[in-house]
């Protein structure tokens, strides 16, 4: 990582607050070294004609090639002592696996409880264990990364439960975890940022009041991406200038046009439009915690993203959206390598601060 990365990084730092559109602040970061817009960055540019030349013919869905070709090799970027300790949280159905990342400090911190991504059916702690990291680092928070059950071997709502399990877990154990019971946040990034939305949802539904602010990396809100009042899934909505093959096929990738998910998580048990499988059906979202919610330009899931970023916003909820131009899906895996992935956990960590500091000083001000 040169000077040009470094100079990247903090022309990315620049433009941190945005315009206000449909009652979302509305923050976009424009590719740091491209002037055009509707480009791809060309570091995912130089990943993408690489993964073309390594690839062979894509043959029918195998779920083992699918898990194995999941997660990126990243770059742990922190440069203090983050200690990490893998816990079991207990449960009555088996013992969750979690790993907790946690700066040096003899004070009280906030935590957040992170999901990571990987369609509900794969995804491990390791590819999100370098952002978990910086995170705990930059933002001075404890971060319990969960290692929730998969599908299709435990269908909805097995991991759901593991991961509101595990936010009700870190909240009760909070004074042994040394951390602020009243500051806790969940994050996730993809399926991740589902459970972690659905885990506040939860929260409201069952008056726990657990949960203060929710961080929703390229989340999945619509399983089967279909219409609503707001939203309707169209690929003239990306702007595409060059490339234009290569990007319809990146935009697309993820598109699940056979109901894929729906068999492997859902399995029959429940309808795929319930707000706890997809969130931006729900008509409850009134009273959920503040949300910053990351979007990829070309990303198929940016769409619902925005839709239920506007959804939120209409429902009274402080939302702030982050879109990072010229990225693609799970850009934050590429830590070390895409200076959007590091400037993206700098926004989640003073997301995260601003956030507390407006807690901790109201709570001044009742006391005083």
């Amino acid at each position: 990582m040169g000077q040009d990365y470094q100079q990247l990084v903090d022309r990315l730092a620049e433009k941190t607050t945005g315009e206000l559109q449909d009652g979302v602040e509305v923050v976009i970061k424009p590719v740091p070294d491209r002037t055009e817009s509707g480009v791809l960055d060309p570091r995912v540019l130089e990943v993408m004609m690489q993964q073309e030349q390594d690839s062979s013919p894509a043959g029918p869905f195998s779920l083992e090639a699918a898990r194995a070709g999941m997660g990126w090799v990243n770059t742990d970027l922190t440069t203090t002592d983050i200690t990490t300790e893998d816990i079991m949280i207990p449960s009555a159905e088996q013992p969750i696996p979690a790993r907790i990342y946690r700066p040096r400090s003899t004070e009280l911190l906030s935590a957040v409880v992170y999901f990571h991504g990987g369609g509900f059916f794969g995804g491990t702690l390791d590819p999100v264990e370098h952002p978990c990291r910086l995170l705990a680092e930059r933002g001075n928070v404890v971060v319990i990364s969960i290692d929730y059950r998969l599908a299709p071997e435990h269908p909805f709502p097995a991991g759901l439960n593991d991961c509101f399990t595990a936010v009700t877990w870190v909240y009760e154990q909070a004074e042994e975890l040394g951390i602020s019971r009243t500051q806790l946040a969940v994050a996730g990034d993809s399926a991740g940022g589902n459970l972690a939305t659905v885990c506040a949802l939860l929260d409201r539904e069952q008056q726990t009041e657990m949960i203060q602010y929710q961080v929703l990396l390229y989340p999945v809100v619509n399983l089967a991406a279909l219409p609503t009042d707001d939203f309707k899934w169209r690929l003239d909505a990306y702007e595409m200038n060059e490339n234009r093959e290569l990007l319809e096929g990146i935009v697309t990738a993820l598109a699940d046009t056979d109901g894929l998910l729906n068999r492997l998580y859902l399995q029959g048990t429940t309808d795929v439009q319930d707000p706890h499988v997809s969130p931006l059906f729900s008509d409850k979202l009134a009273g959920l915690p503040e949300a910053l919610i990351i979007t990829a330009e070309y990303d198929y899931l940016r769409l619902e993203g925005e839709a239920y970023g506007r959804k939120l916003a209409q429902a009274g909820v402080k939302t702030k959206r982050i879109q990072y131009n010229g990225m693609d899906h799970a850009f934050i895996e590429k830590l070390g390598q895409y200076p959007q992935a590091e400037n993206c956990i700098t926004e989640i960590a003073n997301g995260l601060q601003n956030r507390f500091a407006v807690m901790k000083s109201d709570t001044n001000t009742i006391g005083g």
